[in-house]
């Protein structure tokens, strides 16, 4: 028996006012963060240092193959208030119970249709840390059962998510009061309906808010950048980019660049080489001045065969063997020795789109 339809309008009016209630309260003097300096004036680091990780001996090799073989639906998050990473067990419980919950009040959790009672695992994932700043990322996991299934059937991962902070800005760390966790980095894949299950859990529980995190034109440079600068070490064997121009109807060009092109277009805007040991160190770093040269290049390349502006338009999709990222938040990581690189640019994002 479903619940009647006007207690379920009842029920999503009240979430709403909650959720709105607390989004002031990220907001206004109301907040526990009132006194946090605002965040969203600062732009993204004009210099970044680049390295690969071989982080397959420090990563459970689970964790890590679940990371590198889904495409993520990226959020922000605001911190979270009293989360503690030693209650993990109990939030599994919890969560579990809430979607259990919505489930009986005739709200649509199924997946993939009908399933059996909800098992909710909350872990976190060691080794994935690049300072002591950074709280440790926590990954959430829940599995199903389908009615119909074998009574020896195990259950299936139907949405799986976690939170991270990587290399994030120690400045605005430091500024939080010690009962905030910033884990301000959020990817979900799995049903959308399971997805805001567990950001309202979330919301309820510790007092955050979420929010869409688009990965922009700047850091789709970044990425494409980044991505270009490790072909010695991983071939990227492509170098794949969708621009939208606007025009009517809109005009949608896909441009992808032979990767042995790509990285002697990289050198030639690069600084050049340096002999001794600490300018050697300083030459790893990439600055955005690089960066920019680099997209003008392929751009200038692209404008004397097809004569198209592509700086007219806006670059909405990046991807290489290394990964993919789009305009619309959408990021999938292939190769495990770039993640923390890729994490931190994107840790950087979030942290730039709260609304503190």
């Amino acid at each position: 028996v479903r619940t009647p339809i006007d207690s379920i309008v009842a029920q999503r009016r009240s979430k709403n006012k909650s959720y709105r209630q607390s989004y002031r309260s990220c907001l206004g003097a109301a907040s526990r963060l009132g006194h946090t300096p605002g965040w969203t004036a600062r732009r993204l680091n004009t210099s970044r240092r680049t390295k690969s990780h071989n982080i397959t001996e420090k990563v459970n090799p689970e964790d890590l193959a679940l990371l590198v073989k889904t495409e993520w639906q990226l959020s922000y998050v605001t911190p979270l208030y009293q989360f503690r990473h030693t209650q993990l067990r109990s939030y599994s419980r919890q969560l579990s119970a809430f979607i259990t919950a919505e489930k009986q009040q005739g709200l649509a959790v199924e997946v993939e249709g009908a399933q059996t009672s909800f098992r909710v695992s909350f872990s976190v994932v060691q080794g994935l840390g690049e300072t002591d700043d950074d709280a440790e990322t926590v990954l959430v996991q829940i599995h199903s059962k389908p009615v119909f299934a074998g009574k020896d059937e195990a259950q299936k991962l139907v949405w799986s998510g976690w939170l991270t902070c990587i290399n994030g800005n120690p400045e605005y760390l430091h500024s939080l009061p010690k009962d905030f966790t910033c884990l301000p980095l959020f990817g979900s894949h799995g049903a959308e309906n399971l997805t805001s299950l567990v950001k309202s859990w979330f919301q309820q529980t510790f007092d955050c808010c979420f929010g869409p995190l688009e990965i922009n034109q700047t850091c789709l440079q970044w990425l494409a950048a980044l991505w270009t600068n490790c072909h010695i070490e991983s071939s990227i064997q492509h170098l794949k980019m969708i621009w939208t121009l606007p025009v009517e109807p809109p005009l949608q060009i896909t441009y992808t660049v032979n990767p042995q092109n790509a990285w002697e277009l990289w050198n030639s805007v690069r600084t050049p080489s340096l002999e001794s040991r600490e300018e050697e160190e300083t030459a790893r770093s990439i600055d955005i001045e690089e960066v920019t040269r680099f997209m003008q290049g392929l751009m200038s390349h692209f404008y004397r065969h097809f004569r198209l502006d592509l700086s007219a338009g806006r670059l909405s999709q990046v991807s290489s063997a290394l990964g993919s990222a789009k305009f619309s938040g959408r990021v999938k990581m292939s190769n495990s020795r770039y993640i923390l690189t890729t994490l931190s640019l994107l840790t950087e994002c979030a942290l730039l789109k709260m609304p503190i």
